[in-house]
């Protein structure tokens, strides 16, 4: 094997080569920002989150001692979008997501987590438990008049039975909010984790309720770079203070290796708002920490 210096690591994620089949997990960009409420830009986001993820690639997990680069895994490249229309574009990330058995997808905005819960709970045949990172609920039946915006993914995902509310955690809630949506978010049987009650308990009382609401069974993960803080990812569309370290959320994510995790997303990195690609940084870290669990 050549050995290249890490700032000559390929472009692929991990260093991956770009290929269009994956036996096994298959990494994706989802490029699509159409349907963001603030700031644009995350359709830069899966570029740089493979940039970032060169510095990754030196060995194995220090916890876990895996090495993602030794599984069956590829880098597929990005989704073809439909330029300007946001309900094709859904639709044709639904359609790429069913050809693939495990998907890894760097985002892009959180729209597109609502059709990877379509294909996945289509290819599983159960409605999936959902472990959600965020400052959002995103569980707004509309936002300034639109029904698919980057605020819906989780509204409809529930409303289609998609996911199990029951077996549906949110961490790192912290934005200003309509007490109706909040309300109605409860009431379906979700269990919400404010930023300030993670704060409060730590990563392990926080990694053990996930684990006691997900149980067995498949699940999802969908991580908005936004359950950050934005001293630790400033470039995301809607920054919101008081969130969680980064630290936190990798003792988290190391505490959760029993679940039965079928996919996972990292989305709302926008580059443009990013200082020193810390943010891009911490999105490909979360995607590293998934791909090491271990078996």
């Amino acid at each position: 094997m050549t050995l290249v210096p890490t700032f000559a690591t390929p472009p692929g994620f991990l260093g991956l080569p770009l290929r269009t089949e994956a036996p096994g997990i298959a990494i994706a960009g989802i490029p699509l920002d159409l349907g963001t409420t603030n700031r644009a830009g995350a359709r830069e986001g899966p570029a740089a989150i493979r940039r970032a993820s060169r510095m990754l690639v030196d060995g194995a997990h220090p916890t876990t001692k895996v090495d993602p680069t030794t599984l069956p895994l590829a880098d597929i490249g990005d989704f073809s979008l439909a330029l300007g229309d946001l309900a094709r574009s859904l639709e044709l990330v639904e359609q790429q997501a069913a050809g693939f058995a495990h998907l890894v997808a760097l985002g892009g905005e959180h729209g597109i987590t609502l059709p990877l819960l379509r294909a996945l709970a289509k290819r599983v045949g159960a409605p999936l438990g959902l472990v959600h990172f965020d400052a959002h609920l995103d569980t707004w039946p509309e936002s300034f008049g639109q029904r698919f915006s980057h605020g819906q993914p989780f509204f409809h995902a529930l409303e289609e039975g998609l996911v199990e509310p029951k077996r549906m955690i949110q961490i790192g809630i912290r934005s200003p909010t309509d007490p109706a949506v909040m309300d109605w978010t409860r009431d379906r049987g979700v269990t919400v984790i404010s930023a300030i009650e993670a704060h409060e308990a730590g990563p392990a009382a926080v990694a053990a309720r996930i684990a006691e609401v997900v149980g067995q069974g498949p699940a999802y993960l969908s991580f908005d770079v936004d359950a950050l803080d934005p001293a630790f990812a400033p470039g995301t569309g809607t920054p919101e203070v008081g969130g969680l370290a980064t630290w936190q959320v990798q003792a988290m994510l190391r505490r959760l290796p029993g679940l039965d995790f079928r996919g996972m997303d990292v989305v709302e990195v926008c580059p443009a708002h990013d200082v020193a690609e810390i943010t891009a940084l911490a999105a490909a870290t979360v995607a590293w920490e998934y791909l090491c669990r271990p078996a």
